[in-house]
């Protein structure tokens, strides 16, 4: 009998962690009487997706939040490869104390540098941009930490035999530990794509316009009580927001497993 109780459990959690979503898309499907109702001969209907589509500049904030994730991407694989990078191949004084100085960041939530965070940003003029909401999470602890441990795997004759080839410091870097972590690469910017893709509170605070506002923020204001609840119309919107990350795990899904895998990321 014990045998049986951790798949029943296994289930239960799944259907408990996926009921949300399942109840988000009945009633972006429904109207809001066959909504609440459930009643299951109700017929279907796209009304409520054209209602939300018309009621917020959806493209903009599509357009924000990709090039937010894009640039955040891009400015933790650079910084995170160097710093990965360095605590790997270079010897320094103390370098293992300032590592687990970057390993004590995992422990800060971001919320508690959000007052920090928004004086800098206005200090240097960053704010109401896509720079003010990225940049803080550029320096990304669990990046630097998951670099380091990719590149340390790397054995050392291939770095050995690179530089017997002319390879400079960065031309190693380049040509032999960025290949051999792609894995790493990989697992890294799923985690990184969905995290701010769905990140809400720091952009709400730095963004004041409709150039900026990433999508998490612009559908909050789409479904706030003074535009009134329509509980199919906000479902339907948040079936918008949710569905590129939705269909690219359902496409890419095992290549996603496989990559965590292959990182050890769990």
């Amino acid at each position: 009998m014990s045998r049986y109780i951790e798949p029943i459990l296994a289930i239960a959690l799944a259907i408990l962690w996926v009921s949300p979503l399942v109840v988000a898309f009945w009633a972006a499907f429904h109207n809001v009487s066959d909504a609440i109702n459930f009643r299951l001969s109700a017929p279907l209907t796209l009304e409520n997706f054209r209602i939300a589509w018309d009621g917020a500049p959806w493209l903009r904030y599509f357009l924000n939040t990709f090039l937010l994730v894009t640039l955040i991407l891009a400015g933790q694989f650079f910084l995170c490869t160097l710093a990965g990078f360095a605590f790997v191949q270079t010897r320094f004084a103390g370098r293992d104390t300032v590592f687990i100085l970057v390993l004590l960041q995992l422990f800060i939530l971001p919320e508690v540098l959000i007052v920090e965070n928004y004086r800098v940003a206005a200090s240097l003029g960053l704010l109401d941009s896509l720079m003010g909401i990225g940049a803080p999470y550029m320096a990304s602890a669990f990046g630097m930490f998951l670099m380091r441990q990719a590149f340390k795997s790397v054995p050392r004759d291939l770095d050995e035999a690179a530089r017997v080839e002319g390879c400079s410091t960065l031309g190693v870097l380049w040509r032999v530990y960025v290949p051999a972590a792609r894995p790493t690469y990989l697992a890294y910017a799923l985690v990184s794509i969905s995290t701010h893709w769905n990140n809400f509170l720091w952009p709400l605070i730095v963004t004041n316009s409709e150039s900026t506002r990433p999508l998490t923020v612009g559908l909050s204001l789409f479904a706030a009580p003074e535009n009134g609840v329509d509980i199919s119309v906000i479902s339907a919107a948040t079936i918008m927001v949710i569905a590129p990350l939705l269909i690219g795990f359902l496409i890419f899904q095992r290549q996603f497993v496989q990559a965590f895998l292959t990182a050890g990321v769990k």
